[in-house]
């Protein structure tokens, strides 16, 4: 289930965000600034040469043909930018999203840009700054490429009503909608967003099952089926105000949410059903509060405390012949919290030279039950219930200097030392500390030509998860949890160039090379589990391009072609054969082609992804490799806006079919002898999307 919940989520993102991103219309260039300006007009200089600046700046006007509803609409056609809302990492330095509203992110991580900038009216958009390799007040939090969202100081009062229709061929249709509620007075801004959304895949269908032994006999031929369905109500606020001298930015939010799936294969005389629930709840609180401490020096301090509660169980059951086998059942019960203070200084020395430094502490939990039975008869596992805790801190500096009017620097060194505690069924403490160093230059030679390069080292966050047992019962997979994980370490060095032509169109070309130590993929265990853990050395050489060519010179009026694709070779040793292999859940290549297209006469926009070879991602355990693989997925959509405040969009998503293979192997020893080969040959349910938005 694991698998099929990742496969859907990954493909959405690659296709339906394509096909909602960065179209630009056939309207005014940018004009360009030397640095972002927080109050005050854009510069209108037409003289000045965007090749020597590091901020474009995109006032409404840009935008006006594709008749914007929210600003999370205008940044969507940003040229040269894609959303980002961050890894959700453990922390805030470095796992948080590319976008700023007045210079600042939200107070809370969970409350993302974009979802503040889709409940904010595109009439309350002053201008848009797209600031590459950075600039002067600018946290960039790692990105080459930010945008900051300049909001205008106007009194207003604005609701947002969106309800959406997904319908499925064959399937369970589903119903999400949200009411979204914000308010100004000067200064003082405030809000309140009711949300019932929901889970969903697309990667949901039927299709045969086929299993043959070593020497491809088949063993086994079914019926596949499998269906999933959820969702979640919460309720979030937002304040913000003057407050002794600066400004604090409050929000807090709360929800439930649930999840269920089921797989099922037939033949006849044969039923094997897996099934999974899922409910919880959780919430946060988040307060930011900046202040002048003089004319160049600001102040910025950041508290935020989450937590979630959830309760699970998986289920499998087999009938072969009219005997049912013992049932297997995989539950789970716990709960997560995280809390973050982080307090930094800025010093603008002058326009083109800013230092920041400050400190980070956070506290992490994470506390579970689990227990697996066959039969009803309890199955041991390692670290089956346990606690794992994490206090860290971290202390961090950088400056960012213009050089000159056409090279950019900016350098940093993060220190963090950190402290993870297991208690329950292992008891164990670990210390580590990371020196994290990163340098960036970004150097415009020529108008509309950038070149952007980047040395850093980066420390993953551990999944707590990884340390507690958990199933994959679909798959037959059980694992143990493993208290010996240790973080990931990257040295990063990555070239990128870009050129800029036809006013929206990019060339967009990134090299990167990654190596990494104590790299985290599947370890064996004993008692024939596995588990999540550092498997040594690895290597990630990857190479990033991204094209957009505007169609207006070549005769199609508001058009935008798009191709992407990211095409990545990694190397590590495998734990259990000794022989070097791609690491885990890595995709080697995955090509997005795309169009879109603005017809103003019609107050019409529409566009098409199709994607059409998914190389897929492979799991290398000690028992099995597993993956997907697929092809032909279309995404087609099309949204009518009769008014400024209304707009009507319809989606289908169209997908061929994929296989999930499996080779489970006979033993462990390096040489691995095949057990079986299994196929799922699925046909994903096709689906559409009906979405109405008004504004009032």
């Amino acid at each position: 289930m694991t698998k099929t919940i990742l496969l859907a989520t990954t493909a959405i993102l690659l296709t339906g965000g394509v096909a909602a991103a960065q179209t630009a219309s056939d309207g005014p260039e940018p004009q360009v600034a030397q640095a972002p300006v927080p109050t005050g007009p854009t510069s209108q200089d037409p003289q000045t040469d965007a090749a020597q600046q590091g901020v474009l700046v995109f006032t409404p006007d840009f935008f006006a043909d594709q008749r914007p509803n929210t600003a999370l609409d205008m940044v969507s056609r940003v040229p040269g930018f894609s959303i980002s809302d961050g890894s959700g990492n453990r922390g805030f330095e470095g796992a948080v999203g590319n976008i700023l509203i007045n210079n600042a992110r939200p107070a809370s991580k969970n409350d993302t840009g974009s979802n503040v900038l889709s409940r904010t009216a595109a009439s309350q958009v002053e201008r848009i700054e797209l600031i590459r390799g950075g600039a002067p007040g600018i946290d960039m939090q790692g990105y080459s490429v930010v945008v900051n969202v300049i909001l205008k100081t106007e009194n207003t009062r604005q609701s947002i009503l969106t309800g959406t229709g997904y319908f499925f061929e064959d399937g369970r249709d589903q119903f999400n909608g949200s009411y979204q509620f914000t308010a100004r007075e000067g200064e003082r801004t405030w809000g309140v967003t009711l949300s019932d959304g929901l889970s969903m895949s697309d990667a949901n269908g039927v299709g045969p099952v086929v299993r043959t032994d070593a020497n491809g006999n088949v063993t086994r031929r079914e019926d596949y089926f499998n269906d999933s369905w959820g969702g979640g109500q919460s309720v979030r606020g937002n304040y913000a105000a003057p407050l002794l001298g600066g400004k604090i930015d409050l929000t807090a939010r709360y929800g439930v949410n649930d999840f269920e799936a089921v797989n099922l294969q037939t033949a006849p005389d044969v039923r094997r059903e897996s099934l999974y629930a899922e409910d919880g709840d959780g919430g946060e609180v988040g307060a930011v509060y900046t202040r002048p401490l003089g004319a160049r020096l600001n102040l910025e301090t950041r508290l935020i405390h989450e937590w979630n509660a959830f309760d699970s169980v998986s289920t499998s059951n087999t009938r072969l012949g009219g005997v049912d086998d013992p049932e297997q059942a995989f539950t789970a019960t716990g709960e997560a919290s995280e809390s973050i203070l982080r307090g930094l200084v800025r010093f603008e020395k002058s326009a083109a030279l800013t230092f920041e430094g400050g400190g980070e502490v956070a506290y992490n939990m994470l506390e579970v039950d689990q227990a697996f039975t066959v039969g009803g008869t309890p199955v041991p596992l390692p670290s089956a219930s346990v606690k794992v805790e994490e206090t860290r801190g971290e202390l961090f500096g950088k400056g960012t200097w213009r050089v000159r009017s056409d090279l950019t620097l900016e350098g940093g060194l993060r220190l963090e030392s950190s402290t993870i505690s297991q208690s329950g069924d292992a008891d164990q403490e670990k210390s580590f500390f990371f020196a994290k160093p990163r340098f960036l230059a970004t150097w415009t030679p020529m108008a509309n030509n950038q070149v952007r390069v980047r040395f850093e080292r980066e420390v993953g966050q551990l999944d707590f998860g990884d340390f507690a047992a958990s199933a994959d019962l679909d798959d037959e997979n059980v694992f143990g949890g493993n208290v010996d994980l240790e973080p990931e370490q990257r040295w990063i060095s990555e070239l990128i160039y870009e050129r800029r032509f036809w006013g929206d169109g990019i060339v967009s070309v990134g090299l990167r090379h990654d190596e990494i130590t104590d790299a985290i993929d599947v370890i064996p265990l004993d008692q024939g589990l596995s588990a999540v853990g550092n498997i040594g050395d690895a290597t990630l050489d990857q190479l990033n391009l991204t094209v957009a060519v505007p169609t207006d010179k070549l005769g199609v009026s508001g058009g935008m072609f798009r191709f992407r694709n990211t095409w990545n070779h990694t190397e590590v040793t495998d734990p259990t054969t000794g022989e070097i292999r791609p690491i885990s859940n890595v995709r080697a290549s995955q090509a997005v082609i795309s169009f879109e297209q603005d017809i103003t006469s019609w107050k019409l926009q529409w566009g098409a992804a199709y994607i059409p070879l998914l190389t897929g991602q492979w799991s290398y355990d000690p028992d099995q490799t597993s993956g997907w693989r697929g092809h032909d997925y279309l995404e087609a959509w099309a949204e009518y806006k009769p008014t400024d405040t209304l707009s009507i969009r319809a989606q289908i998503n169209l997908w061929n079919d994929f296989d999930v293979e499996r080779t489970v192997y006979a033993d462990r020893t390096p040489a691995r002898p095949v057990a079986f080969v299994e196929h799922r040959f699925i046909d994903p349910r096709t689906f559409v999307q009906i979405r109405v938005r008004k504004t009032f």
